[in-house]
């Protein structure tokens, strides 16, 4: 896919990894819609970045818990800009429960946010494709979506589901749709945490080191620039998934 004047949805683009792709996309000519939901001040900020980039973007707010709100973003999207052509399910929650202590209320909303909000955002953006159009779908899944971790065990189920998702999605909107998945190591500190929290895990990582945003943003454009990839997870872990 050539990327120059393409349109895109990233989900959870005002901040942290999200933000990066969307800036990385915008490098490359990509037009962008910054999908948030409590970041009103971030979001609008990556939008401005984006236009002095020399791209276009919008803002647009979405609690993605909350079914009703989620085929609204895809048709905003197209009727904005006239057409979508790549989605970026990256909006995540991530949030500490181990087997005795993860609530009903934290389980739905991991599974609400990190899994059938992208379901259904990619059912309704292969809608809008048609038949002819081409497309890509790349999910920001985690290396924990391969061997859980127990203290995180809500979110790690959620993003083994959305590995199989990105395989299902695969076979069922080829051959004009590529779907494909990165899954993230230790490249951000946790909210609340400091760079330093990063470091003390590095020793635990085969590479010795922690990642950064720009590591995503590299694997996301190898995705977007394959014409014969599909069905794949590239681990941006530095080992640690092994």
């Amino acid at each position: 896919m050539e990327l120059d004047g393409q349109v895109a949805l990233v989900t959870g683009s005002g901040v942290r990894v999200g933000k990066a792709l969307a800036l990385a996309l915008a490098r490359e000519g990509v037009r962008l819609a910054v999908h948030y939901h409590s970041s009103a001040g971030p979001a609008n900020e990556t939008v401005a970045q984006i236009k002095v980039l020399g791209s276009d973007a919008l803002a647009i707010q979405a609690d993605l818990s909350l079914p009703g709100q989620v085929l609204p973003v895809i048709e905003h999207v197209a009727a904005h800009f006239g057409r979508m052509d790549i989605l970026i399910n990256s909006a995540a929650i991530f949030e500490r429960g181990d087997l005795a202590h993860t609530t009903e209320d934290s389980w739905d909303r991991h599974f609400a946010i990190n899994l059938k909000a992208p379901f259904f955002l990619s059912q309704a953006f292969a809608g809008q494709l048609g038949k002819d159009r081409p497309g890509h779908i790349v999910n920001i899944t985690d290396w924990r979506g391969v061997r859980p971790d127990t203290d995180y065990l809500a979110y790690s189920l959620t993003k083994a589901a959305l590995l199989t998702l990105t395989k299902g999605l695969a076979l069922a909107l080829a051959p004009n749709v590529q779907v494909n998945a990165i899954a993230l190591g230790a490249i951000l500190p946790p909210p609340g945490r400091d760079r330093a929290y990063l470091e003390t895990l590095a020793q635990a990582i085969p590479l010795r080191r922690v990642g950064s945003p720009a590591e995503v943003a590299k694997a996301l454009t190898f995705f977007l620039k394959s014409d014969f990839v599909t069905g794949e997870v590239i681990f941006v872990t530095g080992g640690e998934h092994l």
